[in-house]
């Protein structure tokens, strides 16, 4: 399963001090937290100008704040660069909570703690937004890590990282560690973390990286095929954990669950937790649940493992997570009392592999190979002991072959079916247009019973 060096480019780059890759320059380059996201310091334009970019593996747009913001401390003013080219396309990004809209250009950026060298990226400049940008953040954009399939206004926008694999040469991976376990989801906003860009540095993990493959370029979408709590597999149809799909996010706060698995969840946490009366507040994320400072509640909640399908279809792994990541501490509520909120949630529309769970490994976007790589991370850790594990390998003997829907309903494939069926109806009004047109002599002698009137005659309503 271990891959330490993420191919011999990445080992060659990193071993070679001329070259454009040193991964320990690029380890603690993140700040954050899980409840605010975590971020990497660039320089953009020239002068250059200094801002701090969300790190984002489940979108594919490079946007900045192009003009002030209440709840920004800075922007980037495009006037100011003088490398700056505007493309003149308006652009409009949904995620799944916030939005804004802007224009896309193109200008040189550096990375002080990443590669060597400057760039030049698309990058869009954010003039509006909505519930975006939020109180508190000390980010300023957002940086798209996911294929250019989800990238706006369309997949022909070069993303941020296919730039860098294409200009500074670099091997077509990165990794990603994000160090908040146990701490207050939105403390001071200093934990550290790690963007590894172009390989893999072996000081973030220990133990074995295990390896499950990418389904389908757009998200990072991988197969779950089973969820235990407790140890005690939810027995859902392994189709379940992937409606409509499962991806790993890193933009994404909390580990959200497709609604039947979130409820099974639910109450097998609550079976299992040594709590008899629990207010369903505390899951559904309405409400805190607080205990005296003295206390560590999470001593009283039970573990969580989701399976991965390995590289080999036969063979699956685990990823766990301690209750010391999904138990979340909230800052500054009361003097006795230290709060908690529930890091899991329901979704509608997929599982989603969020800080909540990130936080316990060393994550690898292997892109190059198709596969997303987990190992633990030494930073993991509460109180000195070790709050994630990887587990395997196990059989899938007892998993459906393919427990992912073979029609993924997002927008490329919305779009090749549209095109076919337009091409369809475009077939079948030329036929009947050539019907029309045939010569009386060579058409069939109608009965009054054949007649078709022009109240319902296709050709005739072709347009509505």
């Amino acid at each position: 399963q271990q891959d330490p060096l993420g191919g011999a480019d990445g080992l060659a780059l990193a071993s070679d001090p001329g070259g454009t890759l040193n991964f320990l320059a690029m380890v603690e380059n993140l700040q954050g937290d899980s409840g605010r996201g975590y971020y990497l310091e660039m320089l953009i334009g020239t002068p250059p100008q200094a801002l701090n970019i969300l790190v984002d593996t489940g979108s594919s747009n490079f946007a900045v704040a192009g003009v002030p913001d209440p709840d920004v401390t800075s922007y980037f003013n495009a006037e100011l660069s003088s490398t700056y080219k505007s493309q003149g396309i308006d652009v409009t990004v949904k995620y799944s909570q916030g939005s804004w809209t802007g224009v896309l250009g193109t200008d040189v950026i550096t990375i002080p703690k990443g590669i060597y060298g400057s760039y030049t990226i698309n990058i869009a400049t954010i003039l509006e937004s909505e519930n975006f940008f939020l109180p508190g953040v000390k980010w300023h954009g957002i940086l798209g890590l996911a294929y250019d399939a989800l990238a706006k206004p369309s997949s022909s926008v070069e993303t941020f990282f296919d730039s860098l694999v294409r200009q500074a040469k670099i091997p077509n991976i990165f990794s990603l560690q994000m160090c908040g376990a146990g701490l207050p989801v939105s403390g001071s906003g200093t934990n550290g973390g790690s963007l590894v860009l172009g390989g893999i540095e072996p000081s973030l993990y220990t133990g074995d990286i295990w390896y499950t493959p990418i389904k389908e370029e757009w998200y990072y979408q991988v197969e779950i095929l089973k969820l235990e709590v407790g140890g005690q597999n939810l027995e859902l149809d392994c189709r379940e954990y992937n409606a409509d799909k499962a991806i790993v996010d890193s933009g994404t706060t909390l580990l959200r669950l497709p609604q039947k698995v979130f409820s099974a969840v639910v109450q097998a946490i609550a079976r299992k937790s040594l709590i008899q009366e629990f207010s369903s507040g505390f899951w559904t994320g309405s409400q805190l649940a607080c205990w005296d400072n003295s206390e560590r509640p999470w001593s009283l909640f039970p573990k969580l493992s989701i399976y991965l399908r390995d590289e080999n279809s036969s063979r699956s792994f685990r990823i766990s997570i301690l209750p010391q990541l999904y138990i979340q501490p909230i800052l500054g509520i009361g003097e006795n009392l230290q709060c908690y909120r529930f890091g899991i949630s329901s979704s509608t529309n997929a599982l989603v592999i969020g800080a909540t769970v990130m936080e316990g490994f060393y994550v690898i976007f292997d892109r190059a190979q198709r596969r997303v790589g987990f190992a633990v991370s030494p930073c993991a850790e509460v109180d000195g002991s070790p709050v994630s594990e990887i587990e395997g390998p196990f059989t899938t003997a007892d998993v459906a072959s393919n427990c992912v829907s073979s029609i993924s309903f997002h927008e490329p494939v919305l779009w090749i079916a549209s095109y076919a069926l337009m091409s369809l109806c475009g077939i079948i009004l030329l036929v009947l247009i050539i019907l029309l047109l045939i010569p009386p002599r060579c058409q069939h002698r109608y009965t009054d019973n054949d007649v078709v009137n022009d109240e319902s005659s296709l050709v005739r309503h072709r347009w509505k």
